[in-house]
């Protein structure tokens, strides 16, 4: 079987293991049936914006093209860094979009994935911003009104925890001994005391399991920059990554907006 079409970022759905689901054009394909079966994605050559479907040779902010890139509210800085969202001050490429998106609840939160990380995210992201990073385990730690401050907060937790996630060790990593609750404990004290009254008293603690049994020491990224068509046996899924079994991993979400084939190989 074959499918085609221009492929997102894959939804998930969390019962028990991660779910998830390839788009391919107007075709969601469950990717966890294709686990130990050997499939085929062949890049076409072709990249389309996942905005405004125009044709770009470049795909940025993980999708769209240039024009959109400089213009569309969910690309502006404040989306990368949260401590530069300015939509609560009225500024913003557009009101409308920050009022749903910006000026929300959001949550600043613990996650373990190969390290403990810092990170923002939306309220209605949880816990699928967790799952999309390959957390195994997660706490929120603080809730904000608005993003500009969970930037803020954020900003002073990297004085003492990562922001950034190491794919590789994120996929190696399947057990942690942190201990999320006194985590979040000892960085809480560390929080200005202006800050302090935006921790969050939710202390439970999300664990997440992903259809990845196998664990592959010697991994390699690929990308279909370099290569037009990556083919083997898929042995698992986790965050946003396909991993085979020969130890080729790659990031889907990366590759937003290309075109693809994607066979099932009897």
């Amino acid at each position: 079987m074959v499918y085609q079409g221009n492929i997102l970022k894959m939804r998930t759905d969390i019962a028990g293991i991660v779910e998830y689901f390839l788009q391919t054009g107007d075709t969601g394909i469950n990717m966890n049936s294709l686990i130990g079966k050997n499939i085929k994605i062949e890049y076409l050559n072709r990249i389309n914006c996942i905005h405004c479907s125009a044709l770009t040779k470049t795909s940025f902010h993980q999708g769209y093209c240039y024009s959109c890139f400089t213009t569309l509210p969910e690309c502006d800085a404040g989306v990368l860094f949260p401590e530069k969202d300015m939509s609560h001050m009225g500024i913003s490429r557009d009101m409308e979009w920050s009022k749903k998106n910006s000026l929300i609840d959001h949550y600043v939160y613990l996650a373990f994935t190969g390290d403990l990380k810092v990170g923002v995210t939306r309220h209605t992201q949880i816990p699928t911003r967790w799952i999309d990073q390959g957390a195994i385990a997660a706490i929120k730690f603080a809730k904000t009104p608005y993003r500009y401050l969970a930037g803020v907060i954020e900003t002073e937790m990297k004085k003492y925890v990562s922001d950034k996630t190491n794919w590789s060790k994120m996929l190696k990593t399947e057990t942690t001994d942190y201990n999320l609750k006194e985590e979040k404990k000892r960085l809480a004290a560390m929080l200005p005391a202006e800050l302090k009254k935006y921790i969050s008293m939710d202390n439970n603690v999300t664990t997440i399991k992903y259809p990845y049994k196998e664990t592959i020491s010697d991994l390699k990224s690929v990308s279909l920059d370099k290569t037009n068509i990556i083919s083997g046996i898929l042995s698992g899924i986790k965050g946003q990554y396909l991993i085979f079994k020969d130890g080729q991993v790659l990031n889907v979400r990366k590759h937003n907006g290309y075109f693809i084939n994607l066979e099932v190989v009897e």
